[in-house]
């Protein structure tokens, strides 16, 4: 093993691979390899520059007995950033340090250098580059487990594990599957996996492993603090934090599948207005277009769609669309964008990348040409109109099949870097509208490490309506906050499968709804059943021939669900001070606003294994109801007083009580003291 000092940074050579090691922001290092004569210095989510670090590096050797009974003295290498450091060893395996102490150390079981109690006879590495031929490597880096480890973040996995020790997880961009890989630990650290490709990951209890499907450079950031608060902050100072979130947009925001015309979408503002019910936001859903990539309103069922948007911002709310990625072969703009190598490529068989509702390619998000391009439709044919801000819907991209190792796009193939595509995409909006004066607010249905920063409100996509699906977008939820990203929501409801007849459903909507009160958007959506409307038209394009659903305002569910959301939206408006005040600390500290018992407890042992209940912001105490029927639950009160907001009844914290849960709402206590 050669080391040598570059800068800051610490570089070990051996056997064709380099690997560097150095300073990244406060208590941090960013570590890469590669096989390659140099780095390909991508920044992927690491786009802040970490400001002034000192690091020290000093060498020594360690003494090792031989086959022959010898001892031999073998080179290390260690580096220190504040309270991190790493050690590396002759082979070139890495032992990672807290204030001196081990938290994370690289698997090794290799003849020649072992660290471990493996048989040197299995010969696995810890770096794993297996090339494919012709082209790059595939990478698998493993690490040794921590015994009694809790993991969280990386991103929303439809799934009610809240801690991910044991969890195999897919890295790959999916309807309701947003992969953004930083994890915390409870060991008091925090690792960003800086690589876009489609992989995977195992949190096992004999390994955790890492695997990058395609790329050239391994890259990973290590952080460390004395609590998840720590890491948040140490970890978004130099990937980003969301801006300010504007006030007018913290309320209630109104949509459904789908308003057909502009007629619709302002009977349904009227009436709100009527009941002195105020929208932040109404969101005008797909197909409201003639076909997909024309990114224009069908004025057949839109004439006048600036007279529309007028009303609404008279009225004081702001108007949303939903803009797809997906370019229609019959679209205007299609033969122009193939022609100029806008649109993502396929490897193999027909040029078709997604076939729903026509013969598609999605756009190339990662081709800086392409994003200012389709800017320029959507300027002239919304932002000039006055709409506020998009739905940038589909943004994983969907598509017909996940074969990623059959798409290609401007920067690598799909194996290298596909991950990345919805953070790209919504830069297509975000610095163009930023360069106009405004903070964009634009929702997402996937986003990456990093997605935060560019004003992102990502949702938990198109999950069904049942409570099975409820209980598990209060983890995605959870965990999408300790990724870094957080302004999150889900569609309340649910977005499929609900039936406006069914008694069971209306209760999981009514509870829903009364969750939602406490989430970083209010946002009420879905495709409601049955299916019983029929088109406008006859065509087989535009903006009348695609179904809709059954109404989805506050009054379609009769007058008992209507008075408890009504109710509860007055909850949400008396919140709004509060909301600013948290929504200032995500942009300050990068916390998140759904937060774990733990990030506000972290010394109570007790709140790392609460994963059903949750803090909003460091004051409200949120505990849904999660089960039909139920009319009351457990709750489980860390240390301190806290007054359930409903009753304004005092309770003593480290103790777990039973409270009601009537079905006008769930229990909400407020920290006193």
């Amino acid at each position: 093993m050669e080391f040598r000092q570059d800068g800051q940074a610490l570089v070990c050579r051996r056997q064709g691979e380099t690997l560097r090691i150095e300073p990244w922001g406060k208590d941090g290092l960013r570590v890469r390899a590669t096989m390659y004569p140099h780095f390909t210095d991508n920044e992927w989510a690491l786009t802040v520059a970490p400001g002034e670090t000192e690091s020290e590096i000093t060498y020594s050797t360690v003494s090792l007995r031989e086959g022959d009974g010898n001892y031999r003295e073998y080179p290390t290498a260690r580096i220190t950033n504040g309270r991190i450091s790493a050690l590396v060893n002759h082979g070139g395996v890495i032992r990672f340090y807290r204030d001196g102490k081990l938290f994370l150390q690289e698997y090794y079981a290799n003849y020649g250098g072992s660290i471990t109690k493996e048989s040197h006879c299995m010969k696995i590495v810890n770096r794993e580059w297996t090339p494919y031929v012709g082209g790059d490597y595939r990478l698998t880096v493993r690490f040794e487990p921590n015994d009694g480890e809790k993991l969280y973040g990386m991103g929303q996995y439809q799934q009610p594990y809240l801690d991910l020790k044991g969890c195999v997880l897919e890295m790959a961009q999916k309807n309701s599957q947003t992969t953004v890989p930083f994890l915390v630990s409870s060991l008091g650290y925090g690792m960003l996996w800086n690589n876009p490709a489609v992989g995977r990951v195992t949190f096992g209890k004999n390994q955790t492993v890492w695997e990058a499907g395609c790329c050239k450079d391994m890259d990973y950031y290590l952080t460390v603090a004395d609590a998840p608060k720590g890491i948040l902050e140490n970890y978004t100072s130099v990937s980003g934090r969301a801006p300010e979130m504007p006030e007018d947009m913290m309320g209630f925001w109104q949509c459904k599948l789908r308003y057909r015309t502009q007629e619709e979408v302002l009977t349904v503002a009227r009436r709100y207005k009527e009941l002195g019910i105020q929208l932040d936001a109404i969101i005008i859903d797909f197909f409201h277009w003639t076909v997909q990539g024309d990114w224009k309103f069908d004025t057949t069922y839109w004439p006048d769609p600036k007279a529309m948007v007028d009303e609404l911002h008279a009225m004081g709310i702001k108007v949303i669309v939903s803009v797809w990625p997906s370019v229609d072969r019959r679209s205007e703009n299609f033969g122009e964008m193939l022609e100029r190598g806008m649109l993502i490529r396929t490897e193999r068989g027909s040029l078709q990348t997604y076939d729903y509702q026509g013969d598609c390619l999605q756009i190339d998000a990662t081709n800086p040409e392409t994003r200012a391009y389709v800017w320029e439709k959507c300027k002239a044919n919304y932002a000039d109109l006055g709409i506020d801000d998009f739905w940038l819907d589909n943004s994983e991209p969907d598509l017909t099949k996940y074969d990623f190792d059959n798409f290609r796009y401007h920067i690598g193939p799909a194996l290298s870097c596909s991950n990345i595509y919805p953070q790209w995409y919504s830069r297509t909006y975000d610095e163009p509208m930023r360069a106009m004066g405004k903070t964009p607010v634009n929702l997402l249905r996937s986003g990456w490490a990093g997605s935060q920063k560019y004003g992102n409100v990502l949702w938990s996509g198109d999950v069904p309506s049942t409570w099975e699906s409820l209980r598990d977008q209060l983890s995605a939820g959870l965990n999408m906050g300790l990724a870094g990203i957080p302004w999150w929501n889900t569609d309340i409801g649910g977005f499929m499968e609900g039936n406006v007849n069914d008694p069971d459903f209306i209760e999981l909507l009514i509870r829903w709804y009364e969750w939602a009160v406490f989430q970083p958007v209010m946002r009420l959506h879905g495709d409601r059943e049955p299916f019983t409307i029929p088109a406008l038209d006859d065509r087989d394009w535009g903006g009348g021939y695609l179904h809709t659903g059954q109404d989805n305002e506050m009054w379609s569910y009769g007058e008992q669900a209507y008075q408890i959301m009504r109710s509860n939206y007055e909850l949400r408006r008396s919140l709004k001070p509060y909301l600013k005040e948290i929504f200032a600390e995500a942009s300050s500290n990068g916390s998140p606003l759904m937060r774990t018992l733990f990030y506000e407890f972290p010394e109570d042992s007790q709140a790392w294994r609460v994963d059903d209940e949750y803090m909003f912001g460091p004051k409200y105490l949120v505990c849904p109801v999660l089960h039909s029927g139920a009319r009351e639950r457990e709750v489980y009160l860390p240390e301190g007083q806290w007054m359930d907001i409903r009753t304004e009844e005092k309770y003593e914290g480290n103790q777990c009580i039973t409270v009601s849960a009537p079905l006008e709402s769930i229990p909400v206590f407020r920290k006193m003291a």
